[in-house]
Parts: structure tokens; sequence; C-alpha cells
């Protein structure tokens, strides 16, 4: 379970996040959607700890984020933008990161077998293609069977094959019973994946909704209308 009470960031004088109040609950896909500038990737790096917010609170598990870093080791992540140190190879990412977190839990290697990494576990990270990468970030975010999920755009840049692997993935331990977050500008894949949009404009929580609230208020035949029609609609 993830609270967040009315969490507020500014940067200069762009205010990324303007009050934001929001659970997150198990069992469910949150989709994070918005425009570029909306707050979305904020929200999530004051979630990680990776931006303090100026004001609010966030709690993971009960756990405070704020100057306490116990509550991570819940936490799987997937940047948007891969950034491991490129001249690693791609199984001393992945041996690096177990010898980080402790190496006394059961690893969940299946998207590295069914993303097929093995075949490049001797190549540098900084000689991949950013859909490789992503393949890579991709089985590190799920490895360690963490109760939270949180994936910033996890299908960019993947060829179909793959993103239906990861999409699968999401869905399988979304079953069983982890809260799950992913932000998307991809409809088609919010549509298929989430139970929950929350929908962000200008740093604050424009909408949120249930996929067949939005149907039914909206009567919108998909996802894509449904949200056209209620941005209209509040415009």
């Amino acid at each position: 379970m993830i609270t967040i009470k009315d969490i507020k960031k500014t940067f200069d004088k762009t205010v990324a996040l303007g009050g934001v109040t929001l659970e997150l609950e198990p069992g469910k896909v949150h989709a994070i959607m918005g425009p570029n500038g909306s707050g979305k990737t904020t929200l999530l790096k004051c979630i990680l700890g990776l931006v303090k917010p100026d004001s609010g609170e966030i709690y993971v598990n009960e756990f405070h984020v704020n100057g306490n870093c116990e509550y991570r080791k819940f936490i799987g992540y997937m940047p948007q933008y891969s950034c491991f140190p490129e001249n690693l190879k791609v199984k001393e990412v992945i041996a690096m990161l177990k010898d980080i977190r402790g190496n006394h839990c059961v690893y969940d290697e299946e998207l590295i077998q069914k993303l097929k990494l093995e075949s490049i576990f001797n190549k540098q990270i900084g000689t991949l293609s950013g859909g490789t990468k992503q393949r890579v970030s991709s089985s590190v975010a799920f490895l360690f069977d963490q109760e939270i999920i949180i994936l910033d755009e996890p299908t960019a840049g993947l060829d179909p094959v793959s993103s239906e692997i990861v999409k699968n993935k999401i869905l399988e331990e979304k079953a069983k019973g982890k809260t799950i977050i992913i932000t998307s500008h991809i409809v088609s894949e919010v549509e298929s994946l989430a139970d929950r949009i929350i929908y962000m404009l200008e740093g604050s929580i424009y909408f949120d909704s249930t996929k067949e609230e939005l149907y039914k208020t909206t009567g919108g035949k998909n996802l894509n209308k449904a949200i056209a029609e209620l941005i209209e609609s509040k415009g």
C-alpha cells in the first residue's frame, strides 16, 4: 500500500506537483497518464525518494518515505531510460545488483529467460541498442520479487514480442496481489493493463477513475475516446 498525502513540489517557479493525494492499493495496476510536464515522473521519483517534496507525506507499507530508506526493499523500479554503467557487461550488472541487494532472496529470473538475455550476457551495456537496454531494465525491475513494482513507460522501445512478454508479466504479478504502477503514453497498453487510471495535468490529478467508470461516464466505446471526451467536458 502506498499512501500519498498532499505532496507539493516546485522547481524554481514551476509547480511540478500541486498537492497530490492518492492511495495505491495492492492487487491492481495503477496507470498514471498525462502529457509531458504534467508531473508523472516527479510523482514517481517522490515515491522512490529520488526527489524530496516541499511538503506533504508519503508512506510505503506504513514506512514514512522522508528520511527512511527501509521502504525501498519493497520496490522494484524500471526507469524510462536505463542508467547502468556502460562499461559493465550485462551479466556483471545483474551480479552487481544482486550483491547490492544482499543475495538473500529467491530471484525471479523469468524475464531474463523469456527476453533471452543469456545470449547477450557478455556484451557491454554501452554497446546495446535502446530496446535491448529496456529488456535488461525490465528484467531487473522484477528480479527481486518485490511487493511494489514501478514502471516508467515499460514498453517504450521494445519490439512487439518483448512488449507482450513484459505486459503478460505485469498481469501475472498483479494476480499475485502486488501493487503495480505504470506510466504510459500508449492508450491501448493502458486499456489492456490498468485497473485504475490517474490522469495528471499541470501537477494535479485531473481525474482518477476505473476504466469501467470512464466508459459509463462518457459513453466512450474505447479508452482513447473516453479520456478525450472527459478532458473536453472538463475543459
